[in-house]
This record gives structure tokens, C-alpha cells and sequence, in this order.
């Protein structure tokens, strides 16, 4: 065959097959008919040497193409549906297509809309931990006079707080709750939880007065000049718009107050970490009868007055066990204040108060949720990326009583929870033992790995038996009335709030009440409606990446009234199933 009919035989054949496929559509010929004719086409082009370079190209090239395509097609479009479960909606799309637009690249633009890589050119590692530098470059210079750091740290805590939480709230902004304060009941400190945190966590329990201070107020993207305490932070309630905290420092520089190592939990004599007494998950007097049905829904409606036993009483705060300790009982609560540098702290004590709230679903039904703050979330890697930093973190546990006796457990995890029936979770003596995961500081209810739905284990949380955390310890207690939370309180209570003179006051209604062990407690920083960490990075953020949907940083979370305290089921979530039993290998969306 010569050059110049070689050169010509691949267009005749294209002809042909156009010809082909026209005289087959307008003959309308029948399916079976079509398949012969298709095959006698192939059979006789098969042997053709000018289509030979067009297999071998299909074979070589556009085959492996398309799979990989197909691949990242079912990537792009499952994967994150399996990783973020929850229905989408036209504002969130919206947003999105704002936030791939920010970035200056067209080319980072089409590969995060088509192939969900977005921001790959920002890739790089990010540890944990950054050496930090002195002056002399030595890296020793931060360190040497960590104890004044220290103590500055708890001087500043202190003036967060308030000097003036000890003086009686002015008449003018009390309520009728105020003036009858409720103590806590002595079972939820009897059965308050025991917190492990992991033995190489890096980012600690922090005190949100302490957290606020590094934090700049931004209005959508514009920084407000505001004074900020816990006494009046839903004052930033009033802004047209989203509020969000900002970090005045580069978090990637992992600045100390990131790491709050002041809130570790300090050691008992013997070396180990605090707690004390017997781990076991046996039942006890207390819990006997928690395999009988228990209404897990309670009243939405009433509100009796809870009556309350004084939980100060040494008699009402002892562990049942061969070696019976009491726990420290909690006096009348002060802002934290100087401790000398050679009086040993307490074990499980930690110099960051968690937060505890009480809520009276009626019909019996107490709940007694646990918060905890961290002013930093580490997120997982995959293959060395890391996923899902946030700065400020919000976690808590509730336990739920009926009559008196605990019935269930539920520890929260990331966007999720899962409950148990609290005679199975472990204890020790009668109080729930709870593991903090590295890094994200999710709960769990035993040691070990917590894999995400992710395959071969890629993305979990590990757990295991580090540092004790006694919350109960140092804790800022309140009651919370969740039906009295309503525009109309607001409105009735404007007057009051104008004339207040005392930052404790300045809540946006009295569902909030100290409990009266920390009468003068302020309640401002629950109303605040805005975030505890920076707004979601933008595409153009050096920082910032996401792939398939999963971002190397997010959005900083909302407060503890934004968690479903008013919820019937334990759950955070509508489905809510109440375990029986402790499974190690339940994922946080199983």
C-alpha cells in the first residue's frame, strides 16, 4: 500500500461509519439488524493498518483515562456524601461557590469544581508541635522563664473573670431566679464524670476568659474595636451579621496560650495520674436498676423546683469502694486566683474550669451536661495530611438522671455522639470514666482506635489511658431554663439590662442561672451567638486546603447554647440509639 492511499484510508473509513450510522437511522432498522451490521463493519476495518495506532492509543492511553476519570468521578461524588452525611441546602452552595471563587488561580478554581482538589499548591506538612526559636536562635529562649509566663497566665485569667464577681449583682438586674439560686444536686457531683486525656496531647484544657483574650471580634470580614469579657459578650449579639472570633496570632505558629499547658491536670503523690480508686465497670447500688425500660424523652413543659440537698456536705461526697476517698467538696466558687509554685495541686485538678449545666426536663429528668474548652482542635491526617484544624473547640458529655439515679451516658463526637445505658460505660467507683481523643478531643468510652467511616482505618481517633481530668473540681455551674430562652424575655428584660452597671447582669434573658456555689458566675458569654474561632480560610488562604470535601481547616464552633440542651432524647442528633454495651470497633457515625 503507498503512502498517499494510507494517508487516505482512515478518513473513507470515517465516511463509511457516518454513512453507516445515517443509513441505519433513516431505514430504522431493527436492533438485531444494527448488531450485524456493526460487527460486519468492525470485521472488515479490523485488519486495517491505518486503525492499528488508534487501538494501540485506546489501549494505552484513553482506556487507563477514563478509569481514572471514572474513579475520580465516583470520588468526587460519593466520597464526600459518605464523609459529610448531612443534607445540603441552596445557601451552603451558595457559599461554596463563593469560597472556590476566592482563589486567584483559574486553575485551582477548575480542579476544585471539577475534581474536588482544591488549594493542592498549599499542600505541606503541619505538625503538631513548632520548634520555637529564641533570640539567639537556640530555640531555648521561650522556655527559660516559663514560670512567669505561667503566672501571668493565671494573673490574666483572673482579671477575665472579673474582680468583681464577688460583689452582689445591683437590684436593678436581679431575677426572681437570681434571688433563689439552686444548688447542685448532690447526685450529679457524686456521678460527675472522670476525663482521660491522652498521654501525647498537645493541645490542652483552656479557660475561655483566658481564649477570649487572644481572640479580635470580626463582622463577616470586617474587625470590630470592642472590649471583650465574659461579662458582656452578647453585646456582639446586636451586629447586623455573623460574628466570628479571630486569632491576633498565626495559629500555624502555635502560640502558648494554643497549647495551654497550664491546664493539665495535675498528679497524685504516688506518680500516677489523679482520680483515685478502683477502675470497674461493674454495676453498682446506684445503677441495680437501669435494665428496666427508662423514658429517655422526659417533659418538654414542666419545670418543678428540684429539691436539692447541699452538696458541700463531706457525708454526700464519698465514693463507695474499699478505699473510700472524698471528693473535694466545692465551696462557694471564686475566680482562680495565684497559687505558689510549690503547693502540689490536687489530683485531677486542672487550672482550666470546665462548665457545667443543668437542665430540669421535668417528670424527673435532670440532664447534666459537661463542657469542655480547648482552644485548639488538631485534626487527623490521611497519608500526612491533615484535615480538619479548627481553632476553639467545644466538647461536653450529659449525663442523664431520672429521680435521681443515672439512666444514660452521651459523649460527643465531632459532628455526632453516641449514648450508652450508663450501667454499661466503665467507672470508677460510681463515676463514668470518659477517653479524649488526640488531637480532636472527641470522646469515647474506651481506650484505643476510633476509625472514621474512611476505609482501612485511614482516618481515626486514638484514645487511651493518659492524664486524669477531674472536672468537678473546677467547674463554673449553672441551671438553665431553656423555656424561658425567648424573644419576649429579651424584650421584657431590655429595661434592666440597660441600667445595669454590673457586667454579670448582661445576659440576654434569666435562663441562665449560677448555681449557688458560684452565685456571681457571669452568664454573658453563653448568649454570645457567634463562633469561638476563626471564620472558615478562604481558597486564597496560604493555609488552607480541601480535598474531596475535607478541609485542612474549619469553621470555629458555636457555644454550649447552641448544643441541643433542650433536647427529649439523650442524642444530639434525631436518630439516637441508647447502647447497651461498650463496642470498640463503633465508628462515630455507626
Amino acid at each position: 500500500m503507498t503512502e498517499v492511499s494510507r494517508r487516505w484510508h482512515v478518513p473513507r473509513a470515517l465516511v463509511e461509519f457516518r454513512g453507516f450510522g445515517y443509513i441505519c437511522l433513516q431505514s430504522r432498522k431493527t436492533l438485531s439488524e444494527f448488531c450485524s451490521s456493526l460487527r460486519r463493519f468492525l470485521h472488515r476495518h479490523s485488519n486495517t493498518i491505518s486503525l492499528r495506532p488508534f487501538y494501540r492509543i485506546l489501549r494505552s492511553v484513553l482506556l487507563p483515562l477514563s478509569v481514572f476519570i471514572l474513579f475520580l468521578w465516583s470520588a468526587t461524588s460519593l466520597l464526600p456524601g459518605y464523609l459529610d452525611p448531612s443534607p445540603t441546602n441552596p445557601h451552603k452552595l451558595l457559599e461554596d461557590r463563593q469560597w472556590i471563587n476566592s482563589s486567584p488561580y483559574w486553575f485551582d478554581r477548575q480542579a476544585c469544581r471539577w475534581l474536588s482538589l482544591c488549594g493542592i499548591h498549599h499542600l505541606a506538612w503541619d505538625p503538631a508541635v513548632v520548634p520555637l526559636q529564641g533570640p539567639s536562635g537556640t530555640g531555648e529562649g521561650p522556655y527559660t522563664d516559663l514560670k512567669r509566663r505561667l503566672m501571668q497566665y493565671s494573673e490574666t485569667r483572673h482579671n477575665a473573670w472579673g474582680t468583681n464577681l464577688t460583689k452582689p449583682s445591683p437590684q436593678g438586674c436581679n431575677s426572681e431566679r437570681r434571688n433563689k439560686q439552686q444548688a447542685i444536686p448532690e447526685y450529679v457531683l457524686r456521678h460527675a464524670p472522670l476525663v482521660h486525656l491522652h498521654s501525647n496531647e498537645n493541645f490542652w484544657p483552656a479557660d475561655i476568659a483566658e481564649h477570649i483574650r487572644h481572640m479580635t471580634p470580626y463582622l463577616e470580614d470586617e474587625p470590630l474595636n470592642r472590649s471583650m469579657s465574659l461579662k458582656n459578650l452578647d453585646m456582639l449579639n446586636k451586629e447586623h451579621g455573623r460574628v466570628f472570633f479571630t486569632s491576633k496570632d498565626n495559629v500555624e505558629s502555635r502560640p502558648e496560650w494554643l497549647h495551654s499547658h497550664a491546664g493539665i491536670p495535675g498528679k497524685s503523690d504516688n506518680g500516677e495520674d489523679g482520680g483515685g480508686g478502683e477502675t470497674s465497670a461493674k454495676h453498682t447500688t446506684d445503677t441495680q436498676d437501669s435494665g428496666k425500660r427508662v423514658d429517655w424523652r422526659g417533659s418538654a413543659h414542666e419545670h418543678p423546683t428540684p429539691s436539692l440537698s447541699d452538696p458541700r456536705r463531706p457525708s454526700l461526697l464519698r465514693e463507695p469502694g474499699p478505699s473510700i476517698k472524698p471528693i473535694v467538696g466545692r465551696q462557694r466558687q471564686k475566680p482562680i486566683t495565684n497559687t505558689p509554685k510549690n503547693r502540689p495541686r490536687q489530683d485531677g485538678y486542672s487550672e482550666a474550669p470546665a462548665v457545667l449545666i443543668l437542665v430540669d426536663k421535668g417528670s424527673g429528668i435532670v440532664d447534666a451536661f459537661w463542657f469542655f474548652f480547648y482552644s485548639y482542635n488538631l485534626g487527623q491526617t490521611v497519608l500526612n495530611i491533615r484535615f480538619g484544624n479548627h481553632v476553639g473547640d467545644w466538647e461536653h458529655c450529659m449525663v442523664r438522671f431520672e429521680n435521681g439515679k443515672p439512666r444514660g451516658v452521651f459523649f460527643s463526637e465531632h459532628s455526632g455522639g453516641q449514648a450508652y445505658t450508663f450501667h454499661a460505660v466503665e467507672k470508677r467507683g460510681v463515676r463514668p470514666v470518659i477517653y479524649s481523643a488526640v488531637g480532636s478531643h472527641a470522646m469515647y468510652a474506651n481506650p484505643g482506635d476510633h476509625p472514621y467511616v474512611l476505609p482501612f482505618n485511614l482516618l481515626k481517633d486514638v484514645t487511651d489511658r493518659g492524664p486524669l481530668w477531674d472536672p468537678a473540681k473546677n467547674a463554673y455551674s449553672y441551671w438553665y431554663y431553656y423555656n424561658d430562652d425567648s424573644e419576649r424575655n429579651r424584650t421584657r428584660n431590655a429595661s434592666s439590662e440597660a441600667n445595669a452597671t454590673d457586667g454579670h447582669c448582661r445576659n440576654t434573658s434569666d435562663s441562665l442561672v449560677p448555681t449557688s456555689e458560684n452565685p456571681a458566675a457571669p452568664t454573658s458569654w453563653f448568649h454570645y451567638d457567634g463562633t469561638w474561632g476563626d471564620k472558615l480560610y478562604g481558597l486564597a488562604d496560604t493555609r488552607q486546603w480541601r480535598l474531596f470535601n475535607q478541609y485542612h481547616y474549619v469553621a470555629g464552633p458555636r457555644g454550649p447554647k447552641f448544643k441541643r440542651l433542650d433536647r427529649k432524647q439523650i442524642c444530639s442528633t434525631d436518630r439516637c440509639e441508647v447502647l447497651q454495651k461498650v463496642n470498640p470497633k463503633q465508628t462515630w457515625y455507626g
